[in-house]
């Protein structure tokens, strides 16, 4: 399920450097973004999500683990559910879109690991549309 989310690209190579690419992405939809640059590999940005605010990650630099979690009560969400692990990694170009309805976990599995994230909401939306959790009210594979 989770990898109809996933987005390929590609990379070309020549005598200039590498050029990475997503021919298939439709930036319509998207209003801002933003960069993750976590201090290091122990910090967990869990659990985090939206009902309507859909976003799309992409590894910038290094590796990620990205936990996602389609929820079934915003307001008191089961702690039976079970997080989709997915992992990004900047050498092989994939970005993945998840839509509203959803919550995500994220990790770095590198140092120096940069993530980009775009949204389809203004910020202020998105603040009226913020639903966190504790890290440990799922557990999931870091």
């Amino acid at each position: 399920m989770l990898n109809d989310f996933l987005i390929v690209g590609g990379t070309f190579q020549d005598e200039r450097g590498t050029m990475r690419f997503f021919n298939s992405l439709d930036m319509g939809e998207i209003i801002r973004f933003y960069e993750i640059a976590p201090a290091n590999q122990d910090i967990i940005r869990a659990w985090q999500g939206h009902r309507y605010e859909k976003k799309w990650f992409y590894c910038l630099s290094g590796s990620f683990v990205v936990n996602i979690i389609e929820i079934n009560d915003f307001n008191s969400p089961s702690k039976n559910l079970i997080p989709v692990r997915m992992e990004l990694d900047s050498s092989n170009p994939k970005m993945l879109a998840v839509p509203g309805g959803f919550v995500t976990g994220i990790k770095a599995t590198s140092n120096n690991a940069r993530l980009q994230v775009f949204s389809n909401a203004t910020l202020d939306e998105s603040k009226k549309d913020d639903f966190r959790f504790p890290v440990d009210y799922w557990s999931a594979d870091w």
